[in-house]
């Protein structure tokens, strides 16, 4: 298989690069999907450790070097840059993005996000859904857009929140919850299967409903 038919993965960390690791070994031996470099905003980011150990090279471009947002964001998509990627992967990048670089990586950007959104934006969301008397939670896959947290869903797994449940211990089921649903996502843009187009996202050639594909536990 030549190089022309393999999906270039660029993987964007600031801590322990858990989702990373799923990723890396979801994708491990694919023909048609390659992670190319980790770059994290954290010289001390255990996800960096992770990559080196998976022998994928690791950029670390602290954004307290830089001025301001955007030429923090600029430096970093000449870094992503270098290696052509198809696809650019938010996994933990604690980060609010710039316009310019979500433009620029327009229907490429990809992000998981601890709710089911479009419920609970932001932050504290394990907190919020509790407080907020849900009945269940979970996480989504969607694609990255100038709105925080609003692109389009490409993926969810939700489960049930139960009576004793602590915002803590939501944050771990969840975890676990988006170990199983990241890797799927990217692997399904890798095949070509995913994709973003004017009509939103879709899979498989047909429209994803506006929730995206649904898991439930």
């Amino acid at each position: 298989m030549t190089d022309s038919n393999i999906c270039n993965i660029v993987v964007l960390i600031s801590g322990s690069g858990s989702n990373l690791q799923a990723i890396i070994d979801d994708l491990a031996g694919h023909p048609n999907a390659r992670i190319c470099a980790v770059v994290s905003n954290r010289a001390d980011a255990y996800g960096l450790v992770r990559a080196e150990q998976a022998g994928i090279p690791q950029h670390v471009l602290k954004h307290k070097d830089f001025a301001d947002r955007l030429a923090f964001d600029t430096a970093l998509m000449q870094v992503i840059d270098q290696y052509q990627p198809h696809l650019v992967v938010l996994a933990g990048f604690m980060r609010i993005l710039t316009p310019e670089f979500t433009r620029h990586y327009a229907q490429r950007l990809l992000n998981i996000h601890p709710s089911l959104l479009p419920k609970h934006k932001g932050l504290d969301t394990h907190q919020r859904a509790l407080d907020a008397g849900d009945q269940e939670h979970g996480c989504s896959v969607h694609f990255v857009t100038e709105e925080l947290d609003g692109g389009p869903v490409v993926i969810q797994a939700a489960l049930p929140i139960q009576a004793l449940d602590s915002a803590e211990q939501l944050a771990q089921k969840v975890h676990a919850l988006e170990h199983h649903i990241y890797p799927l996502a990217v692997r399904w843009f890798a095949e070509g299967r995913l994709r973003l187009s004017e009509h939103g996202a879709q899979l498989d050639g047909q429209p994803l409903a506006s929730s995206g594909f649904q898991f439930h536990l």
